[in-house]
């Protein structure tokens, strides 16, 4: 069994793939799909018996049914034997109550498979993948170490491997002593506002190109549904939606990067996006920030590098409240963006609520 000290790093690296690489890879994506929903089938059948079906009566009952279709030996049959996997772990989680009953993936779904890793090699820009052989990358794999799965999937116009590895290294925290304890506020104007004052900018990529996917959504609308117009106009609708989740996921990396390199222990609000996200007035704004993900990339790394994160209790009021002399201001608007209380201090909203939550986090770490 692996260790549970030791790292798993996923590296995606966008592929360089020509003409028959690419079909190859949609015709895999095809097949994992037709497996997953031929499996789904199966199991949704075997309930109405009263019967459970495990992952292994499934991939068995698949097997025998593939033998029906000539076109199926031809293809990697990892791809399906993958897909019956997700299926069942989703079905477990299902059980377990952590998410929905399993759905039949479509055609226009999101296009991935999963294959072996064993029969999986990886030489400086390339990789070489079962059946369809060697396949140039954009970028040479960063970590060392044994390969543990490798996915193919596709994203608006390019195609991805994301490779998981093993570095075989535990995983021991980083020491950060001397490091200061930090206190961010997030929000929609700036993406985290540091007790210093630092401020990260939030680039609100949907607002800068939000006339721009108007207009090509626009055009898709009316075009023939399904025909060969209404393709190459989805993919320019995809490109848009792309080059938007780069540019807000950059932004979201490097500034949780640089944060984690400079603290010792950070101090951070609890935030609810899904009721902020009822607030009408505020819910496109907050969408296009993705405050959700970028707290999730900030928890994630800090959990990595052993940097422990001190959550404020869900209605700690960190804006309003004075970080001098600790007087709760109950009458501070949204549009007020300077606290100023009756000890005279005054400061940035956010600054303030930084400080808060800062003090908060250095009175639970002494204690």
């Amino acid at each position: 069994m692996r260790d549970s000290n030791m790292l798993l790093k996923t590296h995606k690296i966008a592929l360089r793939p020509n003409a028959v690489q690419v079909r190859w890879f949609q015709s895999q994506c095809g097949y994992a799909r037709f497996a997953y929903n031929n499996a789904l089938a199966d199991f949704k059948s075997g309930l109405k018996s009263d019967e459970f079906r495990s992952f292994i009566t499934l991939n068995n009952r698949f097997n025998k049914t593939k033998k029906e279709y000539a076109w199926i030996k031809a293809q990697d049959q990892r791809a399906a034997l993958y897909a019956i996997r997700h299926l069942s772990e989703g079905v477990q989680r299902w059980k377990d109550k952590l998410n929905r009953f399993p759905k039949f993936k479509k055609r226009r779904s999101r296009q991935s498979y999963t294959t072996d890793e064993q029969s999986v090699k990886v030489e400086g820009k390339r990789i070489k993948l079962p059946k369809i052989g060697w396949i140039r990358m954009f970028q040479e794999l960063r970590f060392k170490g044994k390969i543990k799965c490798v996915t193919i999937s596709r994203t608006a116009y390019r195609w991805f491997v994301s490779i998981t590895v093993e570095t075989g290294t535990p995983n021991v925290p980083r020491d950060t002593r001397g490091l200061p304890v930090i206190g961010i506020d997030v929000g929609i104007n700036s993406l985290a506002t540091l007790d210093n004052g630092l401020q990260y900018p939030n680039p609100r990529p949907l607002k800068h190109y939000e006339w721009k996917l108007k207009r090509e959504q626009r055009r898709l609308s009316k075009k023939v549904f399904l025909s060969n117009n209404w393709y190459k106009q989805k993919r320019i609708v995809e490109r848009l939606h792309y080059k938007i989740a780069c540019i807000r996921s950059d932004a979201q990396h490097k500034a949780t990067t640089e944060i984690l390199n400079n603290a010792s222990v950070i101090g951070l609000e609890t935030l609810k996006i899904t009721n902020m996200l009822k607030n009408r007035n505020l819910a496109k704004a907050l969408s296009d920030s993705a405050l959700g993900g970028f707290l999730e990339k900030l928890k994630s790394k800090a959990e990595k590098l052993g940097i422990p994160i001190i959550e404020a209790p869900q209605f700690f009021a960190s804006s309003k409240t004075c970080s001098q002399c600790g007087h709760k201001k109950e009458d501070l608007s949204l549009s007020d963006r300077q606290y100023q209380c009756d000890c005279g201090f005054i400061a940035d909203r956010d600054v303030n609520a930084a400080i808060n939550l800062k003090h908060l986090a250095v009175g639970q770490t002494e204690s």
